[in-house]
Parts: C-alpha cells; structure tokens; sequence
C-alpha cells in the first residue's frame, strides 16, 4: 500500500483509505454503513415506487422529488462497491479506470443534485408567489424538459473529468484521501502537469455553487411574498411547505462545501475529519432525505403507512 517512488513506472492500482486509526475494527464499522446504505436504498426506492403508483401524487411537487430520490440512489449506488471493499472486504486497491468511472457517477449525481434542488426551489416560488396558475405553469410535458436538461448539464459537466485525468500521468504516488474516487483527490496524484484539470474542476465547483446561490435568491423572492401574506397562520402555512427543501439544501451543501474548502485551502487539515466529512457528504443525503420528506409530507407519509397497513393486513 506504499506509494510508488519511481518516476520511471506507471501506477496501475491506486489505494483508497478507510478511517485511519481504526483499520482493525473496519469490519464493526462496516456494519452501520452497510445500515446506512440499505436504508438510504429503500427509503429512496419506496418514494418512487409510492409516486408511480399513486396518481394522487403526481404533481409537480413529487416529480421534483422522484428526481431527487433517483440522484441519492445514484449517490448510494456509485459509492457502495468501494466503501463496501474497504470497510467489509479490507481490499482498497482500485485501477485508475475504475476509479475514473466512479468519480465521473459520484460527481454526475452530485451535480444532478445540486440542479434538482435549484428547480425545487423555483418549485416552492411559483407555488407560493402564484398558486392558481402553478398547475398551468409547470406541466408535466415542462416538468420533463427540465428533467431532461438536468441530466444532460450534469452529464456534460462532468464528461470531462475522467477523460482529463486519463490523459495524465501518475509516477510518485497512489495513495487517495478517501474511500471513493473523487477529481480534486485523484489529480493531485499526477506527476503531469495537472492545470486544466484545477481550472476546470473550479468551473464546474462554481456551476454548482451557483446553484446554491439561485437558491438563496429564489427563498428571498419567497420570504417577500411570505410576508406580504396578511394572515400570520397563512405565513406560517406557505413557510411550512418549504421546510423539507430547506432541510435537503442544508444537508446537501453544508457537508459539499466544507469539503470543497478543505480541499482547496486547509493546509494542515486532518485526514480523520476529511475522511469524515467526506463519508457524511454522501451517506447522509440519500438517507435523511426520504426520512424529512416522509415526516414533513403529509401526502407522502399518508400513502406510505397506507400501502405498509394493507400489506400487513394481508
């Protein structure tokens, strides 16, 4: 697992890390993570599974939210083989196409989600600011455009990521920083001039923070017409409905951004709080996601403990 010192041979494996200090108990930890993953699947899956087949709930509101539901599976998805091999499996050695292809799924559904929480949020204004023409305004066959264009930003965003760093050479080093493969972990393995790789992964951190900031603006454009509401039970009704968003925004980026700033500008960071905040970064979203949504919905929580009963009563 020692890093290659050679300037003359290639590295073909590169080695992830789990928690350092606590590699003899990485089969225990296993265990909640694995918990955790499971949860995350199926809460995700129910909340799909309950919108199609509920026509109750589709409306543009849980169509959003099927989107989101899809980016944590996604999330999840991309980064159970590793953390799995790691913590279960204790074999952290990856090929640096197989890492590529992670990096490119992890931050292709990071972006997704970042885009899916930016047209929520437009959601929750039209919704506040014109609720008689919010049926009007976003129709399904408008709702699917936006989809689509998601995906296509996501996937063009992030198309560049692997195909930069496969033209890179890695010569000194092949130790990671994380348990999964992310672009700003892997470029510093280089021993090639790595500059358009900085630059372009500062574009696209950019991209995504100007997300958050659309974000930020569209909630100013909901508290003005919050409190132009005469009634304060009415405020506090309209306010309401955006409070499972807000929880999803906070636990999104809080984790995304912490990270980012650590990458890019702590020079004595620990590697056990990176490691940490980098773990919760993508376990916590798809898991606390459905959860907040269950419990704020009424409609969601509803249908769920209804199809639980029915099944139960069988």
């Amino acid at each position: 697992m020692s890093a290659v010192n050679s300037s003359d041979i290639e590295i073909t494996t590169f080695f992830l890390i789990g928690i350092p200090g606590l590699e003899h108990i990485h089969v225990w930890i296993s265990i909640p993570i694995c918990l955790v993953y499971l949860i995350a699947i199926l809460g995700n899956c129910t909340i799909l599974l309950v919108i199609k087949t509920e026509t109750s709930l589709h409306e543009p509101m849980y169509y959003f939210l099927s989107m989101l539901a899809i980016s944590d599976l996604g999330l999840s998805i991309s980064s159970l083989p590793t953390m799995l091999r790691i913590f279960l499996f204790n074999t952290p050695g990856i090929s640096p196409d197989a890492c590529f292809t992670q990096e490119f799924f992890i931050h292709g559904f990071t972006v997704m989600e970042s885009s899916v929480l930016l047209i929520m949020s437009f959601d929750r204004f039209i919704a506040i600011h014109n609720p008689l023409k919010y049926s009007s305004i976003l129709t399904t066959a408008r709702i699917s455009k936006m989809g689509l264009v998601v995906a296509i930003r996501s996937f063009l965003l992030v198309l560049p990521f692997p195909l930069t760093l496969k033209r890179l050479s890695y010569c000194h080093k092949n130790l990671l920083s994380h348990s999964y493969c992310l672009h700003q972990d892997v470029m510093k393995l280089a021993c090639s001039d790595n500059r358009v790789n900085v630059v372009y992964g500062f574009f696209v951190a950019l991209c995504t923070m100007m997300d958050l900031i659309c974000i930020a603006l569209s909630y100013l454009l909901i508290l003005k017409t919050v409190l132009s509401i005469a009634s304060v039970s009415e405020r506090l009704k309209a306010f309401n409905t955006c409070v499972s968003h807000i929880c999803a925004v906070l636990i999104f980026y809080v984790p995304i951004i912490t990270l980012a700033a650590m990458h890019r500008f702590a020079k004595h960071k620990s590697p056990l709080v990176v490691i940490l905040i980098a773990n919760i970064f993508l376990l916590v979203p798809p898991l606390m996601n459905p959860i907040v949504y269950c419990v704020k919905t009424r409609q969601i929580r509803d249908k769920i403990l209804g199809k639980l009963f029915s099944i139960c009563g069988k």
